[in-house]
C-alpha cells in the first residue's frame, strides 16, 4: 500500500487511464474526482458494507484508519538561524 501527502489540485495516475484528482476538503471530509473509463466499476466502501449481510464477511472487509502525521523521529528538524541585527552592526 502506498501512503502519500498531496496538495489540493494534485493528481495521481493509476495505470494509463485512471486519474484521481484531489480537490481539497474540510475537517474529516476530502473531495476527490475520479476520471476513469465507464467500463470500470467504482464503488464506495460504505455501499459495499451495506450490501454484505453476513457479519463474518463484513468483518473481513479491510479497514483503514487515519494515522497521525509522521512520528517525531521521521520529521525533519527545523533549524533556523536567528540573526540579531544589532550584533551584526557592531562588527
Amino acid at each position: 500500500m502506498l501512503r502519500m501527502s498531496v496538495a489540493a489540485e494534485e493528481y495521481v495516475m493509476i495505470g494509463e487511464n485512471v486519474k484521481l484528482v484531489f480537490l481539497g476538503g474540510t475537517g474529516n471530509h476530502m473531495r476527490i474526482m475520479i476520471d476513469a473509463p465507464k467500463e470500470l466499476n467504482i464503488v464506495r466502501s460504505k455501499v459495499l458494507e451495506k450490501q454484505l449481510q453476513d457479519p463474518e464477511l463484513r468483518a473481513q472487509m479491510p479497514r483503514y484508519y487515519r494515522e497521525e502525521e509522521h512520528p517525531e523521529k521521521f520529521r525533519k528538524k527545523n533549524i533556523s538561524i536567528v540573526r540579531n541585527p544589532q550584533a551584526e552592526s557592531k562588527h
